[in-house]
């Protein structure tokens, strides 16, 4: 079912092979971290007859579905370039290099120590279909700082590659760990608008998810996606990527859960503020088809 091609020519959603292709840069922070590529001048100097002289940046295409209408990076990073690419996140030596080729991303580093202020609504539309205290498991939760329930809950568990440091109350947990576990909810935020394979990455959380399991699946709705909602002409407005590599529309998301035997049970749209911008999440609960 998961296609693991390394330059998608494929929906990374509902697997449709009508994609409408437009070309791009790969921004150079992310070029560095991925591929070791900076941008370069061409000048005189090189004697090239052919190409015109200014800066080279790294190609790649935007690429959007014309049938589920997701928008994503053709380039699908391999597991080796995801480590580099994600390595010592956000510590000094990572923000110095980003901020080398960024110099305003020294002003968005201290809203990523806080607990997000949306949280609570976002705790208050799924606890209505929950229990007063419940299980729940983070995938992708960080250090769980953002975790829903965190400070309301049975059970906190972290699966994350990060290794840091957790939360009070929080618990680090393996695969088997996992297995063995009944969660009342399983969620996942603001972590599939930066993998490669969104797809697999459910689908590896559904050792996790019982038949009375809800699964939260929360994206970024991009400000392209906001601006031109509906549209199917999006890949000629996307003129660069950065780490975020795949924008979501709700069609997208429903199209992935089902593909993996998953229903809808709700969408949430909340506009909300994360410190330097406003911005808006979507959020998505699903869970097993019943028999």
């Amino acid at each position: 079912m998961v296609s693991r091609e390394l330059i998608a020519r494929y929906c990374i959603c509902c697997g449709s092979a009508l994609l409408q292709r437009s070309p791009a840069v790969l921004m150079p922070f992310v070029a560095l971290r991925v591929f070791g590529q900076e941008p370069v001048e061409i000048t005189a100097d090189w004697g090239l007859r052919d190409l015109r002289q200014g800066m080279a940046y790294s190609l790649c295409n935007s690429l959007q579905c014309q049938e589920c209408g997701v928008l994503f990076l053709d380039y699908r990073f391999t597991d080796e370039q995801m480590a580099d690419l994600y390595r010592n996140y956000r510590d000094d030596d990572y923000n110095t290099q980003r901020i080398r080729f960024e110099p305003g991303y020294v002003s968005v580093v201290p809203h990523y120590h806080q607990r997000a202020a949306y949280l609570d609504e976002v705790e208050s539309w799924l606890a209505p279909r929950l229990p007063e205290a419940p299980a729940v498991l983070d995938w992708g939760g960080d250090s769980g700082i953002n975790s829903p329930f965190r400070d309301r809950n049975r059970l906190l568990h972290i699966h994350d590659i990060s290794g840091v440091e957790l939360v009070a109350g929080a618990e680090r947990a393996d695969f088997q760990q996992i297995s063995q576990t009944r969660y009342d909810l399983v969620s996942c935020s603001q972590v599939l608008e930066h993998v490669p394979f969104p797809l697999e990455l459910v689908e590896q959380m559904l050792a996790a998810v019982g038949p009375e399991t809800l699964l939260y699946l929360e994206v970024p709705r991009e400000a392209l996606v906001r601006e031109y909602p509906g549209s199917l002409q999006l890949a000629p407005l996307k003129r660069h990527w950065h780490e975020h590599v795949n924008f979501f529309t709700e069609a997208a998301m429903c199209h992935l859960l089902e593909r993996l035997g998953l229903e809808v049970v709700d969408v949430l749209r909340l506009p909300v503020d994360v410190g330097w911008t406003r911005s808006e999440i979507l959020g998505v609960l699903a869970r097993r088809v019943s028999a």
